[in-house]
C-alpha cells in the first residue's frame, strides 16, 4: 500500500520544495540582518554611546589578573565581608560575621506551636545546619553542580556525605549515586565570581553530627580556595533563598588602562578613521557613575531589561522586578601582597544591595551604567532603559571576574553596615 501511494508523495515533496528554499532564503537574510542592527537609541547623546562590541572590548581589556589576586587574598584570609572594609578605610570590625541571629525562628515555629511537633517523625527530626562559606571564584566553574565541572556545589556536597544518615545512604547506593550531602544555597553564582559570605544549608537524621563537624570536613574540600567561616545548627525550615531578605554585591573595576582606544588593537583603520567612532569617548567619570546608579535605590523596578539568560516565563511581571536597598560607586585602591605592585591600583567599587537580583543582573548594570556615564548620560539614564523593549539597549555583561557575592542578609538592612556612604 506504501509503494503505491510513493509517486504521489515524491511529486508532492517536488511541488513544496521552490517555497521552502525561498523562505530559507529569507530566513537566512532576516538572521544576517539582525545582526548587524543596533538597538537604536533616540536621546541626545546616542552618537556617543559605544556600541555592544566596543562595550565588551573595553571592559574586557582590563587588567583582571590583579583582581582575581585581589579576591584570592581575601578567601584566604577568611575575614569574610570585613575583608573589604580597608579599601574605604572603614573598621574591620564594624563589618564582623553577624552570627546574632542563629537561633532562626519561622513564624510557624514560635514558642507556642512547637510543642505540636513532638513525637512526629520524618522532617521533624532531623537537623539543619547553616553554612556560611567563602569560595574564590576564578578556581572553580560556579557554584551549581555539573558534570566532568569543578563546582563549589559539587565539593561541598562529596565532603558531606560522611554526614549523610544511614536510611539517605542505602537509598544512593540502591541507585548508583555517590552518597554526598546536599547544600541549598542562597543565590548561585556563575563561574568567576568570588563570594565572601555565602550561605547553604544542610540537613541530617544523624543527631551525633555536630558544627564542628562539618565545618572541619569542608575546611579539607579546597584548603585557600574555599573556607567555612561559621557553621550553626538553625530551625529545620531554614531556607537560604527563601528566608534571605536582602543580598549584597561588590564589582571592582579596574581603571589603570594598558591602552587608551576604546576598541583595541585588532580593529581596522577604516573603523577608527570613521568620524563617529572617533568622537566617542574613550573613558568615564566615577562620580558620574555614582550619579547614575544613585536613583535605583529605594525603588522597586522591574530589571527585565537587565537580565540575561532567564526564562521565557520569568521575563515580564513580578519575577523581574526587585527592590534596591543600596547602589553606590566610588574609588579606591588595591594593594596586593605582590611587590612589583606596592603602589596599589586604582579601581571603581560598586556596591549594589537588593532585595533579589535575577541572572547577570549585576553585570549588565555595571556595564551598562559605565557605558552611560562614558556617553554623558543623565542621572535618570539608567530608569529610561528600564522602559526599553529590546534587552540590546543595555551593554553587554561585565566581565564575571570584578564581581562579589558580600553576604546575605535575614535580618532587616542596615545602611549603616555600607561600604560606599556620603
Amino acid at each position: 500500500m506504501l509503494t503505491k501511494f510513493r509517486p504521489l508523495m515524491a511529486t508532492a515533496a517536488k511541488a513544496r520544495a521552490p517555497p521552502a528554499v525561498t523562505a530559507s532564503k529569507a530566513a537566512a537574510a532576516a538572521v544576517e540582518l539582525e545582526e548587524h542592527v543596533h538597538y537604536k537609541h533616540t536621546d541626545a547623546c546616542h552618537q556617543l554611546r559605544w556600541t555592544a562590541k566596543e562595550s565588551y572590548e573595553y571592559m574586557y581589556a582590563r587588567p583582571w589578573s590583579r583582581v582575581v589576586d585581589f579576591y584570592a587574598e581575601l578567601v584566604r584570609a577568611g575575614a569574610g565581608a570585613a575583608g573589604l572594609a580597608k579599601l574605604f578605610g572603614n573598621d574591620e570590625k564594624d563589618y564582623t560575621l553577624y552570627t546574632a541571629g542563629e537561633n532562626y525562628l519561622t513564624p510557624s515555629e514560635k514558642p507556642t506551636t512547637t510543642t505540636f511537633s513532638k513525637g512526629r517523625g520524618g522532617r521533624w527530626e532531623r537537623v539543619t545546619f547553616k553554612v556560611v562559606i567563602s569560595y574564590h571564584g576564578g578556581s572553580f566553574d560556579g557554584w551549581q553542580k555539573q558534570p566532568g565541572l569543578n563546582t563549589v556545589q559539587g565539593l561541598v556536597e562529596k565532603h558531606l556525605g560522611q554526614f549523610v544518615d544511614e536510611r539517605k545512604a542505602k537509598q544512593l547506593e540502591a541507585r548508583s549515586l555517590p552518597i554526598e550531602g546536599c547544600a541549598i544555597v542562597a543565590g548561585r553564582t556563575d563561574k568567576g565570581v568570588t563570594a565572601l559570605q555565602q550561605v547553604c544549608s544542610f540537613y541530617t537524621w544523624r543527631k551525633d553530627v555536630k558544627s564542628g563537624d562539618i565545618k572541619g570536613a569542608i575546611n579539607e574540600a579546597a584548603p585557600d580556595k574555599l573556607k567555612p567561616l561559621h557553621v550553626s545548627e538553625v530551625s529545620r525550615e531554614f531556607h537560604p533563598n527563601f528566608a534571605a531578605k536582602w543580598r549584597r554585591y561588590m564589582y571592582i573595576f579596574p581603571l589603570d588602562e594598558d591602552a587608551d582606544l576604546i576598541l583595541g588593537e585588532a580593529q581596522s583603520s577604516k573603523t577608527l578613521e570613521n568620524s563617529e567612532h572617533n568622537i566617542k569617548p574613550q573613558s568615564f567619570d566615577v562620580s558620574k557613575v555614582d550619579e547614575i546608579l544613585k536613583p535605583l535605590a529605594g525603588k522597586t523596578l522591574s530589571y527585565k531589561m537587565f537580565a540575561r539568560d532567564t526564562q521565557a516565563s520569568r521575563s515580564v511581571g513580578p519575577p523581574t522586578e526587585c527592590f534596591m536597598f543600596h547602589s553606590r560607586a566610588a574609588v579606591a585602591k588595591l594593594h596586593s601582597a605582590n611587590e612589583d605592585h606596592k603602589g596599589g591600583m586604582v579601581v571603581m567599587c560598586v556596591e549594589l544591595v537588593a532585595n533579589r537580583f535575577l541572572r547577570k543582573m549585576v553585570r549588565v548594570l555595571v556595564a551598562t551604567a559605565i557605558r552611560e556615564a562614558a556617553a554623558g548620560a543623565g542621572a535618570d539614564a539608567l530608569l529610561n532603559l528600564m522602559e526599553a523593549t529590546d534587552r540590546r539597549a543595555t551593554a553587554p555583561p561585565a566581565p564575571p571576574e570584578g564581581l562579589c557575592l558580600v553576604d546575605v542578609g535575614y535580618e532587616d538592612f542596615d545602611k549603616q553596615r555600607c561600604f560606599i556612604v556620603d
